[in-house]
């Protein structure tokens, strides 16, 4: 296989210089490359032709944002953003995931061996992740723009079953949910969600979603009660599990180890439903790299839940939902244009 040619976009010379070097050390990668701004990045991508931009969020002479909306409507290809763990940050990240960026990587701490070590490890990861993404990632570009607006479903008639949902997701996820959240009646079953996302990024990235969606979206509060017509996102350094007493369903947060890799993980989360009338669960994994997710389902599956994947076609990457699928802890994979109504039919009594 040809190694993979990767362009290096960032203003800071230190940076240009560390994650060369890191991406590197993979054999299966070539840097082919670097550029300090959009302007010679332009110049680069015309000579070099490379598979895979890492491209920094903010930069002088033309920002990230606008460099994204350029490249997406000029030449698309994949981008992994290099982004800085501030508010500002996660707001800007967050908007090159909607334009179409696969996937981000907060920057490195280059004055720490094991934070250059776990970025190395991650850095490559989703390079590799999206220069294999190119296909599908048209196929979810050309959904995007063909997509007419879609009107919010009407809540059918009926009752409330007292289900609770519960999603995860990673690559790709940010938009995929919401795509679904947005279009989702006021009145559902809550819905819990784990998302995998660094701290300073979910309470915007709750906000976000609030602000689309009829339903009312918050980042989980430990202790929180949960409720009808409410979404709850677990914050990007803790672990959300869900616990029931007489009262109902209420949310906790656990600052324990990573679990599958990850905090939060999907995992914890689906095992403590187990405790919470699994038959009652309705569990959906969506798109996302890896597979955490997947023996939580198998097991809630195994325990009366109802479960479903996202289908790979619609899927940015079909690692954690195509995981479950070859496990045997899908019931049904469902497309992602399809994926509300099913929450809807699902929610009713």
């Amino acid at each position: 296989m040809k190694p993979v040619r990767v362009l290096v976009v960032d203003d800071s010379a230190l940076i240009r210089k560390v994650v060369s070097q890191l991406l590197s050390d993979d054999p299966q990668l070539e840097v082919v490359g670097t550029a300090v701004d959009p302007f010679d990045a332009r110049e680069k991508i015309k000579q070099l032709n490379p598979d895979v931009l890492t491209l920094d969020v903010e930069m002088p002479r033309m920002d990230g944002i606008t460099f994204l909306r350029n490249l997406m409507r000029l030449r698309p290809m994949p981008v992994v953003m290099l982004s800085t763990l501030t508010t500002q940050g996660a707001d800007i990240t967050l908007e090159a995931l909607e334009i179409g960026a696969v996937d981000f990587i907060a920057k490195p701490r280059t004055d720490q061996s094991t934070s250059l070590a776990r970025f190395q490890s991650l850095i490559i990861e989703k390079v590799h992740m999206a220069a294999g993404s190119g296909a599908q990632l048209q196929r979810v570009r050309a959904r995007r723009s063909n997509r007419i607006t879609r009107e919010r479903l009407i809540q059918p008639s009926g009752v409330l079953n007292s289900r609770i949902i519960a999603m995860g997701a990673s690559t790709g996820g940010t938009e995929a949910l919401k795509e679904v959240l947005s279009v989702l009646p006021a009145q559902m079953p809550p819905i819990v969600i784990t998302q995998h996302i660094p701290a300073s990024f979910s309470q915007r990235f709750a906000r976000r979603l609030d602000r689309a969606c009829a339903l009312n979206v918050c980042e989980a509060e430990d202790r929180q009660r949960i409720e009808t017509g409410h979404v709850y996102i677990a914050p990007g350094d803790k672990h959300l599990t869900i616990n029931v007493d007489a009262g109902g369903y209420y949310c906790c947060l656990q600052d324990s180890e990573e679990v599958s890799g990850h905090k939060p993980s999907v995992d914890v989360l689906y095992h403590s439903l187990l405790n919470c009338r699994p038959e009652r669960v309705l569990a959906v994994l969506m798109t996302g790299m890896g597979s955490d997710g997947a023996h939580g389902m198998k097991q809630l599956h195994e325990a009366g839940a109802t479960t479903l994947a996202q289908d790979e076609r619609s899927s940015l990457v079909w690692g954690m939902p195509g995981s479950a699928v070859r496990l045997g802890a899908a019931m049904l994979t469902v497309p992602l244009e399809h994926m509300a109504e099913k929450l809807v039919r699902y929610s009713q009594g």
